[in-house]
């Protein structure tokens, strides 16, 4: 992988936390990715399993983790099943990791390849009654295609039906949630690269330019930086567009007058970071555009001294929505009338904010974390709060990753990034 390789204490940790809450004398078991098909023999790009790639470090596919933290023979408590390298692969794919390798990335002293797996999985499975299931329960899961872990999980309840089945994913959900040392290192690098790529397309945008030569500079400078590229989908949205919540088509020449909004993230070792600015085509934004803009930051602002220890998201988001609704009427979007008769289920500012304002971040854009329980020290959280205005062909988002800390405000990871009016205006007429 481009990445630096991060430490494999930071693994060997992870999975000393996860095998803590296992219950006694159970085994679990974390597959890679597959490499998904395009058509003929084209494929898409390989993306490991963050779980198996949170407890191991191992970026490679056809990769099995099993955790046997109680087994009797000390060697089994950890092992990794690996594809074997051999020449013609190293020819034609290159080597994949040799047993001394994934030793020095993950820490995982006993390494089985992968043909051995049948045949040590059913002596541990002798060993135990309970087995641990990884499965994707996140909140905005879609599961339109079956991942060769729902495969492994069907051929698992077929040839052991006896054994009692657990979640991995209970665990996961909180410990992912709350950010190591280490990851907070690696999602301060993508926030950096992201920042890169912001500062580049400042001094590129002009009325003229198209909404996808922008995302052609981000991805330039996120490849020299050691990114695989964007974390998610990027949002190029000039004018109108920036009114569409998902507008990925990126395809229209941007206007003299208009604002653009950019909501893009870099990827770095497998972590995301996640950034939206507004900013004007022109170099300079117009009395209105600064009116709303203002207003959007204030909410950020304020909504973002909010995220501390023991809030509630659900909680976080009704009082944002109230920040924002004071915000509407002061712009004569909202009267008082509007909000005396909104639906509850639907209040009066979601005419103009329609999306929630944060959400876990981390090896997935959208990550894990359990948002019926309390926030906590170390968890990462967007805060990105926006005004829509198709009428006026303008839509206002402003995004950052915030890190919650034990006391006082949360550490902004994208604080260096330029969001005020005046830097981003000096910057694009530099």
């Amino acid at each position: 992988m481009r990445y630096e390789p991060i430490s494999k204490e930071l693994f060997i940790q992870n999975r000393k936390n996860f095998m803590s809450q296992m219950l006694p004398g159970s085994l679990a078991v974390f597959n890679s990715n597959d490499i998904y098909p395009i058509g003929a023999d084209s494929t898409i790009p390989f993306q490991q399993d963050r779980n198996i790639y949170y407890l191991s470090g191992v970026d490679q596919e056809e990769s099995i983790l099993v955790l046997f933290p109680d087994a009797p023979d000390p060697k089994h408590r950890e092992i990794l099943f690996l594809t074997e390298t051999n020449p013609h692969i190293a020819v034609w794919e290159g080597e994949k990791l040799n047993k001394e390798r994934a030793l020095e990335t993950s820490g995982i002293e006993t390494v089985y390849w992968l043909k051995d797996f049948t045949k040590v999985f059913n002596e541990l499975m002798a060993l135990t009654g309970t087995v641990y299931m990884n499965t994707n329960e996140h909140y905005r899961a879609a599961h339109a295609t079956q991942t060769r872990e729902d495969r492994f999980n069907v051929w698992l309840k077929e040839n052991y039906p006896a054994h009692q089945v657990a979640k991995s994913n209970p665990i996961l959900q909180r410990l992912r949630s709350i950010k190591h040392p280490l990851e907070l290192e690696v999602m301060q690098t993508a926030c950096n690269i992201t920042e890169k790529g912001f500062r580049r397309i400042l001094e590129f945008t002009k009325p003229g330019k198209w909404e996808y030569e922008l995302e052609a500079e981000f991805m330039h400078e996120f490849l020299i930086n050691k990114s695989r590229g964007f974390s998610y989908t990027p949002i190029i949205a000039g004018g109108k567009n920036a009114t569409v919540l998902h507008y990925i088509e990126n395809k229209e020449q941007l206007k003299d007058g208009d604002l653009i909004l950019i909501d893009v993230g870099a990827e770095y070792a497998n972590y995301t970071s996640d950034m939206t600015r507004t900013i004007p085509v022109s170099g300079k934004y117009t009395d209105r555009q600064k009116q709303i803009y203002k207003a959007v930051n204030k909410v950020k602002k304020l909504a973002t001294d909010m995220l501390v220890p023991g809030t509630i998201w659900k909680d976080y988001h009704v009082e944002v929505g109230e920040l924002m609704t004071s915000e509407l009427l002061d712009l004569n979007l909202l009267d008082k009338a509007d909000v005396q008769n909104e639906n509850p289920d639907w209040p009066a500012y979601k005419k103009y904010f329609m999306h929630g304002t944060s959400h876990n971040i981390g090896l997935d854009t959208h990550d894990y974390g359990l948002l019926h329980e309390p926030m906590k020290a170390n968890q990462v959280f967007t805060v990105e709060p926006g005004i829509y205005l198709p009428q006026e062909n303008m839509g206002i988002r402003l995004e950052d990753d915030v890190v919650i800390q034990e006391k006082g405000a949360p550490k902004n990871l994208m604080g260096n990034i330029p969001i005020e009016i005046e830097e981003i205006e000096d910057l694009m007429n530099s």
